[in-house]
């Protein structure tokens, strides 16, 4: 049954990027960051019971976007977080993130504070 699901979930994923609508530019670049800083985090990400490395997130929450984007679903960072980054569409669990020395947390409340950030730097660093 899985095999099944898998191929019907890479079937809808080709079908869905002949109509794909790529987020905005600076939504997108937004994803990107939040994606390079978990990436490069060191903290890990559980999905379905798993935790997985930085790494490991990273290219399946790029998965989950492709997706969204296919179905034109998403246009913001905040729809990204919302959409694809905070459960699983499998099972329907929240992902949590784990830092070093802290307690897990659900991804959406992390990747927002990330965003949060990537927003003040950007912000910080535009010409006045």
């Amino acid at each position: 049954m899985r095999f099944v699901h898998f191929h019907l979930v890479s079937l809808a994923l080709a079908a869905g990027l002949a109509n794909a609508a790529p987020l905005p530019a600076p939504a997108r670049a937004e994803v990107d960051a939040l994606l390079a800083r978990l990436q490069s985090s060191g903290c890990e990400f559980n999905r379905n019971g798993s935790w997985y490395a930085g790494a490991d997130a990273k290219a399946h929450l790029l998965k989950k976007l492709d997706y969204l984007e296919g179905k034109d679903l998403v246009k913001t960072a905040e729809q990204f977080i919302e959409l694809g980054a905070s459960t699983s569409s499998m099972s329907g669990k929240p992902y949590l993130v784990r830092c070093a020395g802290k307690a897990p947390v659900e991804s959406a409340k992390w990747l927002t504070a990330e965003l949060q950030q990537v927003r003040a730097v950007r912000a910080a660093s535009s010409p006045r």
